[in-house]
């Protein structure tokens, strides 16, 4: 193995694009991550949850995608941001869909489900080493700031997700956040690019 610099990759020159996508998956993401936490009271009505029960219901995804960082920022550092976020992106998809189909009848189902959504948690430690890479360190405080601003997507979820249960059934919201990732996942795969002089490993 051996490490390069590929100085004439494709997206050079880009960094604010790098910047407002990045930010978009990380939203994107957290809104997927916080879709149980509104639901909480409509859970512990309907399944005769204990407050310990609906607690832990809402601490599962937090935790999983805490620890989760761990893990997904040593890959972001092997194979980069413009891998990682379509990936995570991708696989946050199931268990918002298993969640929204059939994941909603009893509170098994429902930590199984919010264990695997904890995986949308992981978004911020992918986008961190992404957009350091991008910008010199003279702008990186103001550049993570910007992408920082992506936790909003779990108020966006607050806001939202009671209200679409409401108007459209259970599974609206994480149909919604579903179609959401996977247009993400395919955006970013095609506009995403790794920072010029970001090391690359090839095989001999």
């Amino acid at each position: 193995m051996t490490e390069l610099r590929d100085k004439t990759e494709p997206g050079a020159g880009r960094p604010m694009l790098m910047l407002v996508v990045a930010t978009a998956g990380f939203a994107v993401n957290f809104w997927a991550w916080a879709l149980l936490s509104p639901l909480g009271p409509r859970f512990q009505d309907a399944l005769d949850l204990s407050s310990f029960e609906q607690s832990l219901l809402v601490a599962v995804p937090v935790v999983v995608g805490s620890v989760g960082r761990i893990p997904v920022g040593a890959l972001t550092d092997r194979f980069g941001g413009r891998v990682m976020f379509p990936l995570i992106s991708l696989i946050t998809i199931v268990p918002v869909l298993y969640l929204g189909v059939a994941g909603q009848s009893s509170l098994p189902a429902l930590l199984a489900g919010g264990f695997f959504l904890g995986i949308g948690g992981t978004a911020f430690a992918v986008g961190v080493p992404f957009v350091n890479a991008w910008f010199p360190p003279e702008r990186r405080g103001l550049a993570i700031g910007v992408f920082g601003a992506g936790m909003g997507g779990t108020a966006i979820s607050a806001l939202t997700t009671v209200g679409l249960v409401d108007r459209w059934g259970d599974a609206a919201p994480f149909a919604l956040t579903s179609v959401l990732l996977a247009v993400y996942a395919v955006v970013a795969w095609f506009v995403l690019r790794e920072a010029p002089g970001r090391p690359r490993r090839t095989s001999r």
